[in-house]
């Protein structure tokens, strides 16, 4: 797998569900003192989030607390409560065309604009049968990362 034409980079963030994102809030921004950056609200991907924060400048790590607008719809933000994995990539386009071809199952929607702003895709947590690499059960998420990420951990 030399040939692979994109870089993982690092962490962009973690995603933690659960029913009542006040009460992720109270552990994460009020205990463990994380700073809340953002709000994100999506019918589409049936999440109300607050985006928190770990670190500072480009290598800061994103704790998003999600909790569902409706509990009996797909996707569950809250089931499993690590929702999801993000990571860095350096070039995403290049990422998912090779991945792809690697036999790699992505979640419906493409590459789109994600709540940070960055453009994103997920990979899938479940294989089948035409495309049998996944994240064996955690959704991961892969961001492009701005050029001031991809600098900073290319030094």
């Amino acid at each position: 797998m030399s040939d692979r034409p994109f870089r993982v980079l690092g962490i962009q963030q973690i995603a933690v569900g659960g029913l009542d994102k006040n009460k992720l809030r109270k552990l994460w921004v009020d205990t463990l003192g994380l700073t809340v950056t953002g709000t994100f609200k999506s019918e589409r991907e049936n999440v109300d989030e607050d985006i928190t924060c770990i670190g500072s400048g480009p290598l800061k790590v994103e704790v998003d607390l999600m909790q569902p607008l409706d509990p009996e719809k797909k996707p569950k933000v809250q089931d499993p409560p690590l929702n999801h994995i993000g990571l860095w990539i350096d070039d995403l386009h290049a990422a998912v065309d090779w991945l792809t071809a690697q036999g790699t199952r992505f979640t419906p929607g493409g590459i789109r604009k994600g709540a940070a702003g960055y453009d994103v895709t997920f990979i899938h947590p479940k294989g089948d049968e035409k495309n049998p690499i996944s994240g064996e059960g955690v959704l991961i998420e892969l961001i492009q990362a701005p050029a001031e990420v991809i600098e900073a951990f290319s030094r």
